[in-house]
């Protein structure tokens, strides 16, 4: 009798000490989350910023963590685990690959507090935090000039054809054409650019030395959507 009083005390203590290590876990991958959504606004560059998105970043790092507890080292709820995730599919596109880096990095941290690492999830968070920051200071990678896709409509008639090559040679420092098309019922035709601006031209000077050569036809210069 008092061997099956001492096993069920040691379950109870166990079951005690596995939910505050539950409890610790996810408390813990919170707030590694609401570190790294920090880092994430505070780094953010772009113009299509989205508050669902790091939500998402708080949750997918909390449920990761839950995942790894239950789990623990029982590989059949794995394997199970495994095949009812796999029917998941995420059809919302990424719009930057940084986001997806985020992702990960939440999930990373949920994963190690899952698995008890809590020191390592704390480091590894911090560190890599920091490191991130750094880049964003330091804005580490960035390429000379400015990146644009330019849009210009010239007469039928007009031999397009190297027509405005020493314009860009002067204000860009790169240009590709990528689309060529007529268009007012084919009494004029459309040319598409994605060109690398030089980081001095002004939009102005470049669309006027264009007008000259064009008879002062339509053209658009769009900015290219904010990234990293």
């Amino acid at each position: 009798m008092d061997s099956i009083l001492e096993v069920i005390r040691m379950q109870d203590i166990t079951t005690r000490v596995t939910l505050i290590d539950s409890f610790l876990a996810v408390f813990l991958s919170f707030t590694l989350a609401l570190i790294i959504t920090q880092v994430y606004k505070r780094t953010y560059k772009g113009s299509q910023y989205s508050q669902s998105y790091v939500h998402t970043v708080i949750m997918m790092s909390v449920v990761v963590s839950i995942i790894m507890i239950v789990i623990g080292n029982n590989i059949a709820v794995a394997f199970g685990l495994v095949g009812a995730f796999s029917i998941i599919r995420f059809r919302s596109a990424m719009s930057d690959p940084k986001d997806i880096a985020f992702i990960f990095f939440g999930m990373a941290s949920g994963i190690a507090c899952g698995l008890g690492f809590y020191i390592l999830a704390i480091i590894f968070t911090i560190s890599l935090s920091v490191l991130v920051y750094i880049l964003y200071v330091l804005d580490y990678g960035k390429v000379e000039g400015k990146n644009r896709s330019m849009r210009i409509t010239v007469p039928e008639n007009l031999q397009f054809e190297g027509v405005f090559d020493d314009i860009f040679d002067k204000y860009m420092i790169h240009r590709s054409l990528t689309r060529v098309q007529t268009t007012n019922l084919g009494t004029m035709i459309q040319l598409e650019y994605d060109v690398v601006m030089k980081e001095e031209v002004n939009d102005k000077d470049l669309m006027d030395a264009i007008r000259e050569r064009n008879s002062n036809l339509n053209i658009s210069i769009n900015y290219a959507t904010g990234g990293y």
